[in-house]
């Protein structure tokens, strides 16, 4: 593994990258991005759902093997997987509050990354843009993995604490696929395969 720096070198280029080509991409990235996202939300009866159950579950998460990123909300704890197998992790995390929720969804998938972004929808007492560093964005309405308070509930997101979101930003890329889900449900569901 490389070291902390070239980790975040690496992470801060690769954002770089992505936010050139997301540019480049124009109005079909974002359709794109939309499509996969709003797909991974139909519930848990959905095709996508049931394919996601019928393959192999990461051992010791919720999530299947063909996930990059997962995250329990049940526990309020997110891994990252590499060839169907934890990577890194756990760690916690802080979801979204009543009434903005984080998604739930088995096929989410990472269409932007931004190392330094700011929120344009929430501001810092003072006025200025929320900070939203180490932002991997994966769902519709900007709802992105990101460093941040987690004794605060996110408006959405997965906030999580400094180091692992710098972890996320320079594990995932582009296309990864995100499966955010309660882990409760998924054993439900998986024992109804049985």
């Amino acid at each position: 593994m490389t070291d902390p720096i070239s980790r975040r070198a690496a992470g801060m280029v690769a954002g770089l990258v992505v936010l050139a080509g997301v540019a480049g991409a124009g109005v079909a990235g974002a359709t794109a991005a939309s499509e996969t996202s709003s797909g991974a939300t139909e519930g848990e009866n959905s095709q996508v759902a049931r394919q996601a159950h019928a393959e192999a579950q990461v051992p010791g998460t919720p999530c299947s093997v063909s996930a990059r990123a997962c995250v329990d909300l049940d526990s309020q704890r997110a891994w990252l997987v590499t060839d169907g197998a934890v990577s890194y992790g756990p760690v916690p995390v802080a979801s979204g509050g009543a009434g903005q929720e984080t998604p739930v969804g088995h096929s989410f998938r990472v269409y932007r990354k931004a190392a330094d972004h700011r929120s344009s929808e929430f501001e810092t007492p003072d006025g200025e843009p929320a900070p939203m560093p180490w932002s991997v964005f994966f769902a519709d309405g900007g709802v992105a993995f990101h460093g941040g308070d987690r004794d605060r509930a996110s408006a959405g997101c997965v906030k999580l604490d400094p180091e692992p979101a710098e972890e996320f930003f320079a594990g995932l890329r582009v296309g990864d696929k995100v499966q955010v889900l309660s882990a409760a449900t998924e054993r439900e569901h998986r024992a109804a395969l049985s």
